[in-house]
């Protein structure tokens, strides 16, 4: 068992004191239908450095990453996301492959790309080289000759007008069985998350870096949302679960909570 001190509940442990299945177990879904946000930030709170998030995270973080990737049923990623941070195919390591084999689970999850104008490349690899057929999300009225090009290698949900409906979109993918949600951005994605109030968990690892002035935040918003300034009334409160550390990282888990605890 690794290190452990509990305060009000919540666990202070060292990742590098953990087994594997110790990991698994610290981010165990407290229900069936969850959808966790997955973010790395520096400490002053940039959600990019040389505009990706990449420098920002190292092996620690990623050790997180791998295990909620292993726990979700499906991976979505907006489409500015996929492209700065290029993302291939969704695969996963064969020790994380027969950990899922083991609960009764595809080998992979399926990948979900939010879109709201289909601007990716429908030969790109994270398409063309899934393991699983990948879905892509995009508003109800959407020209469908920009949907044309990519009915041979995604499904499609269609949900919202101009803009996806993410509620919408969540009900869908849960109606084909994709109950357990990971969100790896980007900001807008989980900006809209945050706006719809369809987060239940953010799994954020503050990073041992100064960025100063510049990246943007791990949630913003576009359109005619952006520049708003939100109220104290409308900030959802949080629970920290539990905190991990490892070489000056911090991975946070926080879970929904309410004023009242």
């Amino acid at each position: 068992m690794g290190y452990l001190v509990a305060v009000a509940e919540v666990r202070f442990r060292r990742l590098d004191e953990l087994t594997d299945d110790e990991v698994y177990a610290a981010y165990e879904p407290p229900g069936p239908d969850w959808l966790r946000v997955n973010f790395v930030s520096s400490a002053d709170g940039a959600a990019t450095l040389e505009g990706v998030s990449g420098p920002l995270s190292g092996e620690e973080d990623k050790r997180v990453f791998k295990v909620l990737r292993a726990r979700c049923d499906v991976l979505v990623a907006g489409s500015g996301t996929v492209r700065t941070e290029g993302y291939g195919p969704l695969v996963l390591s064969p020790d994380r492959m027969a950990w899922r084999r083991a609960r009764g689970l595809p080998e992979v999850p399926v990948m979900a790309i939010v879109s709201r104008t289909a601007a990716l490349d429908p030969g790109s690899g994270i398409f063309t080289e899934a393991p699983r057929r990948p879905i892509l999300i995009v508003p109800a009225d959407l020209a469908k000759e920009r949907l044309e090009p990519f009915l041979a290698v995604a499904d499609v949900i269609a949900a919202g007008e101009g803009e996806v409906d993410l509620a919408a979109a969540v009900a869908a993918l849960r109606e084909r069985g994709l109950r357990q949600v990971l969100c790896e951005g980007g900001p807008h994605v989980f900006g809209s998350l945050v706006e719809a109030d369809l987060a239940d968990e953010l799994d954020l690892t503050l990073a041992p870096k100064l960025v100063g002035p510049g990246p943007m935040r791990i949630a913003e918003a576009h359109g005619a949302g952006r520049g708003a300034q939100p109220t104290a009334a409308a900030a959802r409160p949080l629970v920290l679960r539990h905190v991990l550390e490892a070489g000056g990282n911090l991975m946070l888990r926080y879970m929904r909570g309410s004023s009242d605890e």
